[in-house]
Protein backbone atom coordinates (compact mmCIF):
# COMPACT_ATOMS: atom_id res chain seq x y z
CA UNK A 1 0.00 0.00 0.00
CA UNK A 2 0.95 3.81 -0.69
CA UNK A 3 1.64 5.22 2.69
CA UNK A 4 0.41 8.85 2.88
CA UNK A 5 3.36 11.56 3.59
CA UNK A 6 3.20 15.33 4.03
CA UNK A 7 4.97 17.72 1.52
CA UNK A 8 6.25 21.13 2.37
CA UNK A 9 5.26 23.24 -0.30
CA UNK A 10 6.92 26.58 -1.12
CA UNK A 11 5.51 29.81 0.04
CA UNK A 12 3.36 30.94 -2.67
CA UNK A 13 3.63 34.97 -1.50
CA UNK A 14 7.54 34.56 -2.21
CA UNK A 15 6.83 32.84 -5.64
CA UNK A 16 4.31 35.06 -6.42
CA UNK A 17 7.37 38.66 -5.38
CA UNK A 18 9.85 35.95 -7.93
CA UNK A 19 6.33 36.40 -10.84
CA UNK A 20 5.61 40.47 -10.22
CA UNK A 21 9.72 40.91 -10.85
CA UNK A 22 9.76 38.92 -13.84
CA UNK A 23 6.99 41.20 -14.58
CA UNK A 24 8.54 44.44 -14.00
CA UNK A 25 11.55 42.36 -16.21
CA UNK A 26 9.78 41.45 -18.95
CA UNK A 27 8.10 45.33 -19.89
CA UNK A 28 11.63 46.62 -19.00
CA UNK A 29 12.44 44.60 -21.80
CA UNK A 30 10.10 45.46 -24.32
CA UNK A 31 10.67 48.72 -23.80
CA UNK A 32 13.87 48.29 -24.86
CA UNK A 33 13.67 46.07 -27.42
CA UNK A 34 15.55 43.46 -25.69
CA UNK A 35 14.49 40.24 -27.33
CA UNK A 36 16.44 37.77 -25.43
CA UNK A 37 15.16 39.28 -22.20
CA UNK A 38 11.83 39.10 -23.14
CA UNK A 39 11.84 35.49 -24.15
CA UNK A 40 13.75 34.53 -20.51
CA UNK A 41 11.19 36.83 -18.67
CA UNK A 42 8.23 35.00 -20.28
CA UNK A 43 9.53 31.42 -19.92
CA UNK A 44 9.68 32.39 -16.15
CA UNK A 45 6.27 34.03 -15.85
CA UNK A 46 4.99 30.41 -17.51
CA UNK A 47 7.25 28.24 -15.18
CA UNK A 48 5.80 30.06 -12.13
CA UNK A 49 2.28 30.17 -12.55
CA UNK A 50 0.82 26.79 -13.08
CA UNK A 51 3.14 26.33 -9.50
CA UNK A 52 0.70 28.17 -7.25
CA UNK A 53 -2.04 26.35 -5.39
CA UNK A 54 -4.41 27.09 -2.98
CA UNK A 55 -5.33 24.52 -0.35
CA UNK A 56 -8.48 25.67 1.70
CA UNK A 57 -9.54 24.28 5.32
CA UNK A 58 -10.29 20.36 5.61
CA UNK A 59 -9.13 20.36 1.90
CA UNK A 60 -5.32 18.57 0.61
CA UNK A 61 -3.56 18.52 -2.70
CA UNK A 62 -1.96 15.05 -3.70
CA UNK A 63 0.86 15.76 -5.71
CA UNK A 64 1.99 12.97 -8.21
CA UNK A 65 5.12 13.75 -10.05
CA UNK A 66 5.30 11.81 -13.53
CA UNK A 67 3.14 8.95 -12.07
CA UNK A 68 5.11 8.94 -8.94
CA UNK A 69 3.25 9.85 -5.21
CA UNK A 70 5.54 12.54 -4.04
CA UNK A 71 2.90 13.92 -1.53
CA UNK A 72 -0.13 15.35 0.02
CA UNK A 73 -0.22 19.31 1.11
CA UNK A 74 -2.59 19.23 4.22
CA UNK A 75 -1.65 22.80 5.49
CA UNK A 76 -3.97 25.63 4.74
CA UNK A 77 -2.68 28.63 2.70
CA UNK A 78 -1.14 30.04 -0.71
CA UNK A 79 1.64 27.55 -2.12
CA UNK A 80 3.78 27.10 -5.27
CA UNK A 81 4.77 23.57 -5.92
CA UNK A 82 6.59 21.65 -9.37
CA UNK A 83 4.48 22.93 -11.89
CA UNK A 84 5.20 19.67 -13.59
CA UNK A 85 3.23 18.36 -10.87
CA UNK A 86 -0.44 16.82 -10.78
CA UNK A 87 -2.61 18.42 -8.24
CA UNK A 88 -5.75 16.13 -7.31
CA UNK A 89 -7.64 18.38 -4.93
CA UNK A 90 -9.86 16.02 -2.29
CA UNK A 91 -11.81 17.19 0.73
CA UNK A 92 -11.48 15.97 4.03
CA UNK A 93 -14.70 16.88 5.06
CA UNK A 94 -17.05 14.22 7.04
CA UNK A 95 -19.50 13.10 5.09
CA UNK A 96 -23.27 11.64 5.25
CA UNK A 97 -23.77 8.73 3.68
CA UNK A 98 -27.95 8.09 3.83
CA UNK A 99 -28.68 4.14 2.74
CA UNK A 100 -31.14 3.08 1.21
CA UNK A 101 -33.22 0.11 2.39
CA UNK A 102 -32.08 -3.22 2.32
CA UNK A 103 -34.31 -6.37 2.42
CA UNK A 104 -32.35 -8.75 4.56
CA UNK A 105 -32.87 -12.04 6.37
CA UNK A 106 -32.19 -11.68 9.82
CA UNK A 107 -30.54 -14.57 11.93
CA UNK A 108 -34.06 -16.18 12.20
CA UNK A 109 -34.67 -16.31 8.90
CA UNK A 110 -37.33 -13.69 9.05
CA UNK A 111 -37.22 -11.09 5.98
CA UNK A 112 -36.83 -7.20 7.68
CA UNK A 113 -36.00 -3.70 5.79
CA UNK A 114 -32.91 -2.15 7.39
CA UNK A 115 -30.87 1.27 6.32
CA UNK A 116 -28.38 3.22 8.30
CA UNK A 117 -26.99 6.60 8.20
CA UNK A 118 -23.38 6.38 8.22
CA UNK A 119 -20.55 10.23 8.94
CA UNK A 120 -16.70 9.14 7.31
CA UNK A 121 -14.31 10.74 5.80
CA UNK A 122 -11.40 10.88 4.56
CA UNK A 123 -7.99 10.08 6.87
CA UNK A 124 -5.49 8.74 4.10
CA UNK A 125 -5.49 10.51 0.81
CA UNK A 126 -3.01 8.16 -0.63
CA UNK A 127 -4.63 5.57 -0.44
CA UNK A 128 -8.16 7.24 -0.86
CA UNK A 129 -6.70 7.84 -4.42
CA UNK A 130 -4.40 5.04 -5.60
CA UNK A 131 -5.57 1.59 -3.34
CA UNK A 132 -9.58 2.11 -4.70
CA UNK A 133 -10.79 3.06 -7.95
CA UNK A 134 -13.68 5.33 -6.78
CA UNK A 135 -13.55 5.95 -3.24
CA UNK A 136 -17.24 7.15 -3.03
CA UNK A 137 -18.57 4.36 -4.61
CA UNK A 138 -16.57 1.83 -2.62
CA UNK A 139 -18.07 3.72 0.86
CA UNK A 140 -21.39 2.84 -0.45
CA UNK A 141 -20.90 -0.76 -1.78
CA UNK A 142 -18.78 -1.67 1.44
CA UNK A 143 -21.26 -0.13 3.43
CA UNK A 144 -24.27 -2.21 1.89
CA UNK A 145 -22.25 -5.13 2.87
CA UNK A 146 -21.55 -4.48 6.67
CA UNK A 147 -25.12 -3.41 7.25
CA UNK A 148 -26.69 -6.67 5.34
CA UNK A 149 -23.45 -9.01 7.60
CA UNK A 150 -24.63 -6.96 10.23
CA UNK A 151 -28.64 -7.47 10.02
CA UNK A 152 -28.01 -11.46 9.05
CA UNK A 153 -25.74 -11.97 12.26
CA UNK A 154 -28.51 -11.29 15.04
CA UNK A 155 -32.27 -11.92 15.00
CA UNK A 156 -34.59 -8.67 14.82
CA UNK A 157 -36.19 -9.47 17.94
CA UNK A 158 -36.38 -11.46 20.97
CA UNK A 159 -39.15 -13.52 20.49
CA UNK A 160 -37.72 -16.63 22.61
CA UNK A 161 -37.44 -14.62 25.82
CA UNK A 162 -33.85 -15.09 26.04
CA UNK A 163 -32.47 -11.67 27.11
CA UNK A 164 -28.86 -13.06 26.60
CA UNK A 165 -28.96 -12.17 23.18
CA UNK A 166 -28.43 -9.24 21.26
CA UNK A 167 -31.14 -8.35 18.82
CA UNK A 168 -31.04 -5.51 16.57
CA UNK A 169 -34.09 -3.71 18.39
CA UNK A 170 -33.52 -4.63 21.37
CA UNK A 171 -30.37 -3.54 21.90
CA UNK A 172 -28.85 -0.18 19.48
CA UNK A 173 -25.85 0.91 21.16
CA UNK A 174 -24.10 -1.97 21.07
CA UNK A 175 -25.31 -2.91 17.14
CA UNK A 176 -24.33 0.87 16.39
CA UNK A 177 -20.92 0.62 18.02
CA UNK A 178 -20.40 -3.08 16.34
CA UNK A 179 -21.81 -1.39 12.60
CA UNK A 180 -18.59 0.69 13.24
CA UNK A 181 -15.85 -1.55 13.53
CA UNK A 182 -17.08 -3.18 10.81
CA UNK A 183 -17.04 -0.30 8.95
CA UNK A 184 -13.76 1.26 9.65
CA UNK A 185 -12.27 -2.64 9.04
CA UNK A 186 -13.80 -2.79 5.39
CA UNK A 187 -12.82 0.61 4.91
CA UNK A 188 -9.05 0.83 6.14
CA UNK A 189 -7.84 -0.30 2.69
CA UNK A 190 -9.60 3.25 1.17
CA UNK A 191 -7.99 5.45 3.83
CA UNK A 192 -11.53 6.04 4.93
CA UNK A 193 -12.15 6.46 8.57
CA UNK A 194 -15.79 6.20 10.16
CA UNK A 195 -17.17 8.37 13.06
CA UNK A 196 -20.39 7.41 13.32
CA UNK A 197 -23.08 4.98 11.94
CA UNK A 198 -26.43 4.50 12.96
CA UNK A 199 -29.45 2.66 12.08
CA UNK A 200 -32.14 4.91 10.43
CA UNK A 201 -34.96 2.32 9.64
CA UNK A 202 -35.94 -1.03 11.16
CA UNK A 203 -39.05 -3.36 10.42
CA UNK A 204 -40.31 -6.24 9.39
CA UNK A 205 -40.77 -6.87 5.90
CA UNK A 206 -43.87 -5.99 4.61
CA UNK A 207 -44.95 -9.41 3.44
CA UNK A 208 -44.91 -10.80 7.31
CA UNK A 209 -45.61 -7.38 9.09
CA UNK A 210 -48.74 -8.34 10.20
CA UNK A 211 -47.97 -11.93 11.20
CA UNK A 212 -45.20 -10.71 13.48
CA UNK A 213 -47.20 -7.97 15.14
CA UNK A 214 -49.61 -10.33 16.03
CA UNK A 215 -46.84 -12.60 17.26
CA UNK A 216 -46.03 -9.29 19.39
CA UNK A 217 -49.15 -8.68 20.69
CA UNK A 218 -49.69 -12.42 22.20
CA UNK A 219 -46.26 -12.60 23.51
CA UNK A 220 -47.00 -9.68 25.44
CA UNK A 221 -50.47 -10.80 26.89
CA UNK A 222 -49.08 -14.19 27.78
CA UNK A 223 -46.66 -12.10 29.81
CA UNK A 224 -49.01 -9.56 31.14
CA UNK A 225 -51.34 -12.36 32.39
CA UNK A 226 -48.58 -14.42 33.75
CA UNK A 227 -48.25 -11.46 36.03
CA UNK A 228 -51.42 -11.23 36.66
CA UNK A 229 -51.76 -14.72 37.49
CA UNK A 230 -48.35 -14.66 39.45
CA UNK A 231 -49.86 -11.60 41.69
CA UNK A 232 -53.20 -13.29 41.75
CA UNK A 233 -52.01 -16.15 43.31
CA UNK A 234 -49.77 -13.89 46.53
CA UNK A 235 -53.13 -12.28 47.45
CA UNK A 236 -55.22 -15.22 47.54
CA UNK A 237 -52.01 -16.62 49.26
CA UNK A 238 -51.89 -13.69 52.05
CA UNK A 239 -55.72 -13.62 52.40
CA UNK A 240 -56.27 -17.74 53.73
CA UNK A 241 -53.45 -16.52 55.91
CA UNK A 242 -54.71 -13.76 57.45
CA UNK A 243 -58.17 -15.63 57.60
CA UNK A 244 -56.55 -18.45 59.68
CA UNK A 245 -53.92 -16.20 61.84
CA UNK A 246 -56.82 -14.33 62.94
CA UNK A 247 -59.08 -16.84 63.25
CA UNK A 248 -61.64 -14.38 61.22
CA UNK A 249 -63.39 -17.51 59.62
CA UNK A 250 -62.72 -21.74 60.05
CA UNK A 251 -62.88 -23.23 56.22
CA UNK A 252 -62.80 -26.66 55.47
CA UNK A 253 -60.16 -27.76 52.37
CA UNK A 254 -63.72 -27.65 50.18
CA UNK A 255 -64.58 -24.11 51.07
CA UNK A 256 -60.72 -22.93 50.94
CA UNK A 257 -61.22 -24.40 47.34
CA UNK A 258 -64.39 -22.40 46.32
CA UNK A 259 -62.90 -19.35 47.79
CA UNK A 260 -59.46 -19.37 45.94
CA UNK A 261 -61.50 -20.09 42.84
CA UNK A 262 -63.30 -17.10 43.17
CA UNK A 263 -61.14 -14.50 44.51
CA UNK A 264 -58.84 -15.89 41.21
CA UNK A 265 -61.80 -15.14 38.77
CA UNK A 266 -62.21 -11.85 40.33
CA UNK A 267 -58.37 -11.03 40.23
CA UNK A 268 -57.77 -12.49 36.85
CA UNK A 269 -60.42 -11.76 34.76
CA UNK A 270 -60.56 -8.55 32.53
CA UNK A 271 -63.82 -7.67 33.00
CA UNK A 272 -65.64 -5.77 36.08
CA UNK A 273 -67.27 -8.75 38.31
CA UNK A 274 -70.59 -8.24 39.44
CA UNK A 275 -70.54 -9.16 43.19
CA UNK A 276 -73.64 -11.12 44.66
CA UNK A 277 -74.26 -10.70 48.69
CA UNK A 278 -75.00 -13.70 50.21
CA UNK A 279 -77.73 -13.29 53.11
CA UNK A 280 -77.76 -16.85 54.39
CA UNK A 281 -75.63 -19.14 56.40
CA UNK A 282 -71.91 -19.57 55.05
CA UNK A 283 -72.61 -22.43 53.34
CA UNK A 284 -75.51 -21.52 51.21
Amino acid sequence: MIKEKTFKATSGFLMLVALLASIVCGIFFINNEFVPGILLCGLVMMILVPGFVIVNPNEARVLVFFGKYSGTVKDNGFFWVNPLMNKKLISLRARNLNGQFLKVNDKMGNPIEIAAVIVWQVNETSKALFEVNDYNMYVNIQSEAAIRHLASSFPYDNLESNDDEITLRGAPEKVHEMLVVELNERLATAGIHVLEARISHLAYAQEIAHAMLQRQQATAIVAARKQIVEGAVGMVEMALKRLSENKIVDLDEERKAAMVSNLLVVLCGDRSVNPVINAGTLHN
